[in-house]
């Protein structure tokens, strides 16, 4: 099992036949964290209302993250949108998990994080009404595209690919709204003094460094089955984890001076 120092997971949806639960499941037993953040979207309490989906994959990844919490990992669950009735349960626990609404985290080498889900950025982020609709209708299509490629390409022998987020890293509009995302996320960082932010809720994994703000989105576990990693030094590495486990993005312990000590 690998060690690290923290692992930051948002945007699993339990409940909704996209999540992949299965991968999910993979990363947790083979990672082992002294923190675990989980950032919003977990269960998705939306689809439920619609239709209850829950394998046997869902439930086990919910019964490790309660072993990890006994076991002595500290988790700490900051709900999102799709699980914004958890939001009345801040400052409690539930079989060692704590909820927030937000929290900071501080690395080892100091760096001061904000994290938080991000749904409070929509308004910044919107093009209107309209727009928004047809954006959640369409990102519904791809996701079911999504589901049905992969099949294919497992019956074939091939590995799990994003087709999701490939179509949306080439729409303009969808690359428009992503800059908007991280532009928000970065001024309440720097409006806060931190050093960088990690969030969620746009399933669009990236990590980077903007104006001297690390912004780190740690995507999801609907189509791009990513999460950030903080090493024990310190650093910061973006994995995503499938049949073909890959960094996507690291960034070294000395990337971003502290805005504490400048």
């Amino acid at each position: 099992m690998l060690s690290c120092r923290t692992i930051f997971i948002s945007d699993v949806h339990l409940g909704c036949k996209d999540c992949q639960a299965e991968y999910l499941l993979s990363f947790l037993q083979q990672n082992q964290a002294e923190t675990i953040y989980l950032l919003g979207d977990i269960v998705d309490l939306w689809a439920m209302q619609k239709q209850v989906h829950w394998p046997a994959a869902q439930n086990k990844v919910l019964q490790c993250l309660l072993q990890k919490a006994e076991q002595g990992s500290e988790i700490i669950y900051i709900p999102g949108n799709h699980d914004e009735a958890m939001r009345l349960y801040k400052g409690k626990s539930f079989g060692n998990i704590k909820i927030a609404l937000r929290a900071s985290h501080t690395t080892a080498q100091g760096k001061t994080l904000l994290l938080l889900h991000g749904d409070e950025f929509d308004k910044e982020v919107s093009f209107g009404r309209f727009q928004s609709w047809l954006g959640d209708n369409l990102y519904d299509l791809l996701l079911f595209l999504n589901r049905w490629y992969n099949r294919g390409r497992r019956l074939m022998g091939g590995r799990y690919f994003s087709l999701a987020a490939y179509i949306k890293s080439r729409v303009p509009g969808a690359l428009k709204a992503i800059a908007r995302y991280r532009q928000a996320a970065i001024n309440k960082a720097k409006r806060g003094g931190y050093d960088g932010v990690v969030c969620g809720h746009i399933h669009h994994p990236e990590l980077v460094i903007e104006e001297g703000i690390i912004y780190c989105n740690d995507g999801d576990w609907i189509d791009s089955c990513t999460a950030l990693v903080e090493q024990h030094d310190g650093s910061l590495t973006l994995l995503h984890w499938a049949e073909q486990q890959q960094h996507l993005a690291a960034l070294p312990v000395q990337a971003v001076k502290s805005n504490k000590a400048a």
